[in-house]
Protein backbone atom coordinates (compact mmCIF):
# COMPACT_ATOMS: atom_id res chain seq x y z
CA UNK A 1 0.00 0.00 0.00
CA UNK A 2 1.32 3.46 -0.85
CA UNK A 3 1.31 5.97 1.01
CA UNK A 4 -1.28 9.05 0.72
CA UNK A 5 0.29 12.52 -0.71
CA UNK A 6 -0.68 15.39 0.70
CA UNK A 7 -2.49 16.09 4.19
CA UNK A 8 -5.28 13.62 4.97
CA UNK A 9 -7.00 15.93 7.20
CA UNK A 10 -10.77 16.51 7.33
CA UNK A 11 -10.13 20.06 7.57
CA UNK A 12 -10.09 20.31 3.67
CA UNK A 13 -13.04 18.30 3.03
CA UNK A 14 -13.74 17.96 -0.80
CA UNK A 15 -17.11 19.95 -1.75
CA UNK A 16 -19.78 19.07 -4.36
CA UNK A 17 -23.04 20.64 -5.27
CA UNK A 18 -25.62 18.48 -4.18
CA UNK A 19 -27.80 17.39 -6.95
CA UNK A 20 -31.86 18.75 -6.19
CA UNK A 21 -34.02 14.98 -7.50
CA UNK A 22 -37.56 14.40 -7.60
CA UNK A 23 -39.05 13.39 -4.23
CA UNK A 24 -39.07 9.51 -5.58
CA UNK A 25 -35.40 10.36 -6.58
CA UNK A 26 -34.36 11.24 -3.15
CA UNK A 27 -35.95 8.43 -1.35
CA UNK A 28 -34.30 6.18 -3.99
CA UNK A 29 -30.49 8.26 -3.16
CA UNK A 30 -31.12 8.00 0.49
CA UNK A 31 -31.68 4.16 0.32
CA UNK A 32 -28.59 4.20 -1.87
CA UNK A 33 -26.66 6.33 0.75
CA UNK A 34 -27.62 3.99 3.56
CA UNK A 35 -25.75 0.73 1.66
CA UNK A 36 -22.77 2.30 0.85
CA UNK A 37 -19.38 0.54 1.70
CA UNK A 38 -17.17 2.32 3.89
CA UNK A 39 -14.21 1.35 1.91
CA UNK A 40 -13.84 0.98 -1.72
CA UNK A 41 -11.05 0.69 -3.88
CA UNK A 42 -8.65 0.54 -0.67
CA UNK A 43 -9.76 4.20 0.10
CA UNK A 44 -11.66 4.80 3.60
CA UNK A 45 -15.05 6.73 3.11
CA UNK A 46 -15.15 10.52 3.83
CA UNK A 47 -17.83 12.16 2.47
CA UNK A 48 -17.94 16.01 0.70
CA UNK A 49 -19.29 18.75 2.03
CA UNK A 50 -21.49 19.66 2.91
CA UNK A 51 -23.41 16.89 4.05
CA UNK A 52 -25.76 15.18 2.12
CA UNK A 53 -27.47 11.70 1.74
CA UNK A 54 -27.15 12.19 -2.04
CA UNK A 55 -23.34 12.33 -1.96
CA UNK A 56 -20.81 10.26 -0.63
CA UNK A 57 -16.59 9.79 -0.93
CA UNK A 58 -13.68 7.80 -0.76
CA UNK A 59 -10.15 8.73 -0.20
CA UNK A 60 -10.62 12.71 0.06
CA UNK A 61 -11.95 13.20 -2.88
CA UNK A 62 -10.77 10.77 -4.90
CA UNK A 63 -13.98 8.76 -5.39
CA UNK A 64 -17.00 11.20 -5.15
CA UNK A 65 -20.74 9.90 -5.72
CA UNK A 66 -23.82 12.15 -6.40
CA UNK A 67 -27.25 10.52 -6.99
CA UNK A 68 -30.21 11.99 -8.40
CA UNK A 69 -28.39 14.01 -10.95
CA UNK A 70 -29.67 14.99 -14.55
CA UNK A 71 -29.25 12.78 -17.39
CA UNK A 72 -26.31 14.13 -18.92
CA UNK A 73 -26.31 15.29 -22.36
CA UNK A 74 -23.52 13.05 -23.71
CA UNK A 75 -26.17 9.62 -22.82
CA UNK A 76 -27.91 10.64 -26.65
CA UNK A 77 -24.36 10.44 -28.28
CA UNK A 78 -24.79 7.02 -30.30
CA UNK A 79 -20.89 7.04 -29.87
CA UNK A 80 -21.11 7.21 -25.99
CA UNK A 81 -18.71 4.61 -24.13
CA UNK A 82 -20.62 2.33 -21.56
CA UNK A 83 -19.40 -0.50 -19.67
CA UNK A 84 -21.02 -3.07 -17.11
CA UNK A 85 -19.68 -3.26 -13.51
CA UNK A 86 -21.39 -6.56 -11.79
CA UNK A 87 -24.64 -6.67 -13.70
CA UNK A 88 -25.08 -2.64 -12.94
CA UNK A 89 -24.45 -0.64 -16.58
CA UNK A 90 -22.42 2.91 -16.71
CA UNK A 91 -21.67 5.80 -19.65
CA UNK A 92 -17.78 6.60 -19.07
CA UNK A 93 -17.13 10.24 -19.64
CA UNK A 94 -13.57 10.48 -20.02
CA UNK A 95 -11.97 14.17 -18.47
CA UNK A 96 -8.61 15.24 -17.90
CA UNK A 97 -8.92 15.27 -13.95
CA UNK A 98 -10.11 11.42 -14.39
CA UNK A 99 -13.21 9.16 -15.11
CA UNK A 100 -16.99 10.28 -14.77
CA UNK A 101 -19.40 6.96 -14.58
CA UNK A 102 -23.10 7.70 -14.83
CA UNK A 103 -25.66 4.53 -14.26
CA UNK A 104 -27.93 3.94 -17.38
CA UNK A 105 -30.91 2.07 -17.38
CA UNK A 106 -31.92 3.21 -13.38
CA UNK A 107 -34.70 4.74 -11.77
CA UNK A 108 -32.37 7.78 -10.96
CA UNK A 109 -29.16 8.69 -11.81
CA UNK A 110 -25.67 7.70 -10.14
CA UNK A 111 -22.96 9.45 -10.82
CA UNK A 112 -19.49 8.67 -9.74
CA UNK A 113 -16.34 11.07 -10.37
CA UNK A 114 -12.62 9.31 -9.96
CA UNK A 115 -9.10 11.39 -9.90
CA UNK A 116 -6.79 10.32 -12.84
CA UNK A 117 -5.65 7.74 -11.02
CA UNK A 118 -8.29 5.99 -11.98
CA UNK A 119 -7.98 6.79 -15.79
CA UNK A 120 -7.72 2.97 -16.67
CA UNK A 121 -9.25 1.08 -13.58
CA UNK A 122 -13.18 0.92 -13.56
CA UNK A 123 -13.18 -1.67 -10.36
CA UNK A 124 -14.83 0.86 -7.69
CA UNK A 125 -17.63 0.88 -9.74
CA UNK A 126 -17.83 -3.43 -8.67
CA UNK A 127 -17.45 -2.55 -5.61
CA UNK A 128 -20.76 0.04 -5.47
CA UNK A 129 -22.55 -2.10 -8.00
CA UNK A 130 -24.77 -4.33 -4.86
CA UNK A 131 -25.44 -1.28 -3.37
CA UNK A 132 -26.80 0.32 -6.86
CA UNK A 133 -28.44 -2.97 -8.07
CA UNK A 134 -30.08 -3.45 -4.42
CA UNK A 135 -31.58 0.13 -4.12
CA UNK A 136 -32.18 2.16 -7.14
CA UNK A 137 -34.53 0.00 -9.59
CA UNK A 138 -34.01 -0.95 -13.36
CA UNK A 139 -35.96 1.46 -15.34
CA UNK A 140 -36.24 -1.22 -18.50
Amino acid sequence: MSAAAGCSSTDAAVSVTVPTPSRQEAVLCRALHKELPDTLADLGRGDPEPGSELTAGWGDGAIVLRCGVPRPAEMSDPQAQGIDANGVNWMLEERDSGPRFTTTYRQTYVEVTMDSRFAHDSTPLAGLAEAVEKTVPSSL
